[in-house]
């Protein structure tokens, strides 16, 4: 069973890193990504079902008093849910694996490469910042960087192709709320790069004090500058990071809002029905969380790609 043992990966024949994060995630899985977005695909397709059956129970079977079709709608409604349950765990445990069989091998290689180079050349608190820490973010991007982007646009295609078909006008109101998000996003990024950037720089920094760390009076104030500056690091890091999830949030709450007001003026209007409306309300709650998961991929990509610069630099420099 591979749950029980590591991918096996290859050496490509010398030390180079890999140029990109892009081509990391290829040499290190390749073809190992089919079945995560086979299952990723499926994921997105089942998530939309429940919206249609939500508003075929409203305006089918509660309207007419249909208590069979209550029940059938009910049953496979709780067996959709059911499978893509199923269908999420498994594709979390086939991201995980990719992702612990990457890590080993990286760390391997490090460690490795780092052994062969002389001793006491002043990069031991770099190597093992890197086993400890760096490689648990790039190795475990590699599981669900293909996967998980694939999941959560193609929930967001599918509930957006659904809304459009069932009531076009209702949703092309409501999808205006997601224009400022995909300007907001880039624009905050940039700056959490920067700081994830100067970040990577300053650990590095307090590893090599510490492994060489003595009783002067020197190194102790160098090792106590760079703790101050980690922590003014991470705390301008945290108002960044923050200000941006408070203003998609209040985006993301504020799409649900024109549903219920222009929607709720149709069915006064007796341009559409009552079912629509849940139907569309529970629709931009599921997107709610591919969206949020999105721009966390984004960032989350961002600052990986920056980790797997500083890894690759530090690799040539002992190639």
């Amino acid at each position: 069973m591979f749950l029980s043992r590591p991918k096996r990966i290859d050496r490509t024949g010398d030390d180079r890193p890999a140029s990109n994060l892009v081509s990391f995630m290829w040499r290190m899985s390749g073809w190992y990504q089919l079945p995560a977005c086979a299952l990723a695909l499926m994921v997105a397709g089942l998530t939309v079902v429940p919206l249609e059956l939500q508003r075929r129970i409203i305006d089918d079977a509660l309207s007419q008093g249909n208590a069979d079709l209550l029940m059938i709608l009910a049953l496979i409604y709780l067996g959709v849910i059911t499978l893509n349950a199923g269908v999420k765990f498994t594709l979390r445990i086939y991201q995980g694996w990719l992702a612990e069989s990457v890590i080993a091998y990286c760390r391997r290689h490090i460690i490795d490469l780092h052994g062969r180079q002389p001793t006491g050349d002043g990069q031991g608190g770099t190597a093992v910042s890197i086993v400890n820490h760096e490689l648990e973010a790039i190795g475990g991007f590699v599981g669900d960087g293909i996967s998980d982007p694939l999941a959560q646009v193609g929930v967001l295609l599918a509930i957006v192709i659904y809304m459009v078909t069932v009531e076009p006008m209702i949703a092309l109101v409501s999808v205006v709320f997601l224009g400022p998000q995909i300007v907001l996003i880039p624009v905050i990024q940039r700056k959490l790069n920067a700081l994830v950037d100067r970040r990577i720089d300053l650990i590095r920094s307090l590893s090599e004090d510490v492994a060489e760390r003595s009783d002067d009076a020197d190194d102790q104030m160098r090792t106590d500058n760079d703790i101050r500056r980690v922590f003014g690091n991470r705390m301008r890091f945290f108002v960044w990071k923050f200000l941006g999830k408070v203003a998609l949030n209040f985006l993301n709450a504020a799409a649900p809002l024109m549903v219920l007001g222009f929607g709720g003026w149709m069915v006064v209007q007796g341009q559409t029905e009552v079912g629509v409306i849940v139907a569309f309300i529970s629709g931009f709650n599921r997107m709610a969380e591919p969206l949020r998961d999105l721009i966390n991929y984004y960032r989350t990509y961002a600052q990986t790609e920056v980790k797997h610069d500083k890894v690759a630099s530090w690799m040539d420099t002992r190639a």
